[in-house]
């Protein structure tokens, strides 16, 4: 795995995506601390409602961003995004009221709506062969993984020492350092080109990948791994810190221990997947994980009722804890067994001049399922309780789940893949 970090271009941007991650694992922390401080047992409503808009920022944005920049190098690009990523994480210590918090991440996640992207859209590029990008993939996945490892266990260290404000400083960091090493990176020529070929209709670069996703069966399946990914990632983000401080009355390092946890369940996936992809291929594994999540959400479902809020820490926390952190890590696997080979099947559905509108497609339309499960973990999270939320997001991820069976069936031995490029692709490109 770690062979494909001896192409110079490629290791470091996957520098520059640690980095990033490290300062966005911080903010993740931080900022369930400073909803909790601003509302209180209602801080699941605060987190919903800011990642919604976040979610809404990737919808609405992504594919109009990507359109408008097809015609500008991708360095350029790069950089401006990382720039005002930093400069809008360095507002949020200032924060004094909810709706500011609202304000700032929709300017922060719009830049992340331009830079993440392109950003994947590049890897293909970089890496050509199938065999190294898998690998490239699956140290990606890792990357993410270690982040949601290293960053809660970085932020509980500091927290013993420092006020959670001070953690932002930390992911202004990461974004600027994250520029620093993207302006030194020789990025491929034809990513330049391919800008310069970009299509004069605005219209046909924003739905392009859309419509290339509609039309390809494992594309369509996709869709429906992303809602059943949603349920499970907005019930850790947004109700974790609910669970530990409201329900279990835990310390606020113990935050930071359980999102570890969900983090330590997905690289355990991502660490084994370019041997389970070669052994049963990516309809078996994804499939698997359609099939972990709704299972591990209802147990967790469960849980919750037997375990609602007490005004005092109640007897049997103890035994709730190491519970949550079972069923986190279980949560963190079933989604790595999706997110890790998704990109194999956007590689695969593209051609080097369609990939931007795939990649951004795919960005945006995943995103998307967050705008359903952010609300209902947030929003009914604090109006009737946390089991109820739970039990909606286990009906989303067991609808997801059907779906994703249904629409991707078996191929015949010998039938050609269904993602091949479609030629008329590129034909509309020239139009």
């Amino acid at each position: 795995m770690l062979a494909v970090l001896r192409n110079t271009t490629f290791r470091r941007l996957f520098a520059a995506q640690i980095v990033a991650l490290l300062g966005t694992g911080l903010l993740t922390v931080a900022l369930g601390l400073l909803a909790f401080d601003l509302a209180g047992k209602d801080a699941g409503a605060v987190l919903g409602t800011a990642l919604t808009i976040k979610m809404a920022a990737y919808v609405g944005f992504a594919p109009v961003i990507n359109a408008v920049a097809a015609k500008l190098s991708k360095k350029p690009v790069l950089v401006g995004a990382d720039l005002v990523r930093s400069a809008m994480a360095l507002c949020l210590p200032f924060i004094t009221e909810a709706w500011q918090i609202y304000v700032v991440i929709f300017l922060l996640q719009s830049a992340s709506a331009t830079f993440t992207p392109a950003f994947q859209s590049l890897v293909p590029v970089v890496l050509a062969a199938e065999r190294d990008y898998t690998r490239a993939l699956s140290l990606s996945r890792l990357a993410y993984d270690l982040e949601a490892l290293a960053s809660p266990a970085i932020a509980a260290l500091l927290l013993t020492v420092l006020s959670y404000n001070k953690l932002f400083l930390g992911t202004v960091a990461g974004f600027l350092l994250s520029a620093f090493l993207v302006l030194r990176t020789a990025l491929p020529a034809t990513a330049g080109h391919a800008a310069q070929e970009a299509p004069a209709s605005l219209w046909h670069r924003t739905t392009l990948g859309t419509r290339i996703f509609l039309r390809t069966p494992k594309l369509r399946s996709l869709l429906a791994l992303n809602l059943v990914v949603a349920a499970p990632t907005a019930m850790v983000l947004v109700n974790t810190v609910v669970y530990v401080r409201e329900v279990l009355h835990r310390p606020e390092t113990d935050l930071a221990l359980a999102l570890a946890s969900f983090g330590v369940g997905s690289m355990s996936i991502a660490l084994g997947a370019p041997r389970l992809l070669e052994r049963f291929g990516d309809r078996a594994v994804m499939l698997a994980g359609a099939a972990v999540i709704p299972a591990a959400l209802a147990a967790a479902t469960a849980a919750t009722f037997v375990a609602e809020p007490a005004s005092e820490p109640r007897g049997d926390s103890n035994s709730a804890w190491p519970l949550l952190l079972g069923l986190w890590f279980l949560l963190g696997a079933g989604n790595s067994t999706v997110l890790t080979p998704s990109a194999r099947l956007l590689r695969e559905a593209s051609d080097e001049a369609t990939r931007p509108y795939v990649f951004t497609a795919q960005f945006s339309l995943s995103h998307a399922c967050y705008i359903l499960t952010y609300p209902l973990a947030g929003w009914l999270g604090a109006a009737a309780g946390l089991g109820p939320a739970a039990l909606a997001l286990t009906f989303v991820a067991m609808i997801g789940g059907t779906g994703a069976f249904l629409s991707w069936p078996r191929r015949p031995a010998g039938a050609h893949p269904d993602t091949r490029p479609d030629s008329r692709d590129a034909t509309e490109l020239k139009q």
